[in-house]
């Protein structure tokens, strides 16, 4: 089970990386900006949150 668990989180990191238009890569990525890396983490938490609890989350509004 947790072999499958870090398939889909690698899976949805690519997905939401290709979405945002990060150039994102397999394996080391240490040209990736931080802010980069937080739009990805950022939405990662997003999708997780509304799955969770079926709600979107809109910062700010």
């Amino acid at each position: 089970m947790a072999r499958n668990s870090k398939t889909q989180f690698e899976n949805l990191k690519f997905e939401i990386a290709s979405q945002v238009g990060v150039n994102l890569k397999q394996g080391y990525n240490g040209d990736l900006s931080s802010r980069d890396a937080g739009r990805i983490g950022g939405n990662i938490v997003r999708k997780v949150f509304e799955a969770y609890t079926g709600n979107s989350y809109n910062v700010g509004k």
